[in-house]
């Protein structure tokens, strides 16, 4: 008796086309603007757009040559109108400063996650990542935003913002929203001693190195490491917009190995 014809498998279906790619988008978005979350965020944002308009923005990263900062000057500076976003863990600097950022930016899930105690009791107006809704309070000081799957600038956040490699990328955005147009980093070392491929998930060790402070990433918490290349070209787009648009972004970070943005320093750019 002859074997059984085998019957070939049938072809499946490729589980991502456009269509359903795109029909999965248009339904977490429409999820999202169907929350009340959404809406505070959303009337939040409207509020803050070119609130500030005319005035500098430094934007604090989270290298370690932060340690090398004049907050003193930072602190001056905003007296007369600097704004001045911190990101992520910035809180961790508190100890040393009396310094305080006008904004906090995060939207890294860990990070969220791991810094929610503080996120939680704070006054400073903090911008979160809308998946971090479950772990932060609703208070007034708490705006969300909703990040899109593209590594687009977004000239106003208050939709969607542009998926970025880093917060950094982010935290342009949302200063760009906010209708400042003279950007100036610090702490953007743009160097990691902690190697392997981009983005991938790790766990740290005793203490960080790679950040201001050595408790930021250690103890064994999960952290990505960074898509350096990734955040080259997103830096890129960020500048072409704001060049664009009258607007500049330079690096006042001291050392460091970020050449995309011109090198000014830190005092010369306070007092211009």
């Amino acid at each position: 008796m002859k074997d059984p014809i085998a019957t070939p498998p049938k072809k499946k279906r490729a589980t991502l086309s456009p269509y359903r790619s795109a029909y999965g988008l248009i339904r977490k978005k429409i999820k999202w603007d169907l929350n009340p979350a959404s809406w505070r965020s959303r009337k939040s944002l409207k509020s803050l757009h070119n609130r500030h308009s005319g005035q500098k923005a430094l934007i604090l990263c989270n290298g370690p040559s932060l340690n090398q900062v004049d907050f003193d000057a930072v602190i001056e500076a905003q007296k007369n109108g600097l704004v001045v976003i911190g990101l992520n863990k910035i809180n961790l600097i508190f100890e040393r400063t009396e310094m305080r950022p006008d904004y906090i930016v995060a939207m890294n899930q860990k990070v969220i996650e791991q810094n929610a105690s503080f996120f939680n009791q704070t006054n400073i107006p903090l911008l979160i990542h809308y998946q971090g809704r479950n772990k932060i309070h609703h208070q007034n000081s708490v705006t969300f935003l909703y990040e899109i799957g593209e590594p687009r600038f977004a000239r106003d956040v208050s939709i969607a913002i542009g998926a970025g490699f880093t917060v950094t990328f982010s935290a342009m955005q949302v200063a760009y929203h906010f209708g400042l147009r003279d950007v100036a980093l610090v702490g953007c070392d743009h160097s990691f001693a902690s190697k392997g491929p981009a983005n991938t998930t790790v766990e740290s060790g005793e203490v960080d190195v790679n950040h201001f402070d050595p408790k930021y990433f250690s103890e064994g918490v999960l952290w990505d490491l960074p898509d350096l290349i990734g955040s080259e070209y997103q830096y890129s787009i960020a500048s072409e917009v704001y060049t664009a648009h009258s607007g500049r972004i330079v690096n006042c970070t001291n050392g460091g190995k970020l050449e995309l943005f011109p090198r000014v320093q830190l005092a010369d750019w306070l007092a211009g």
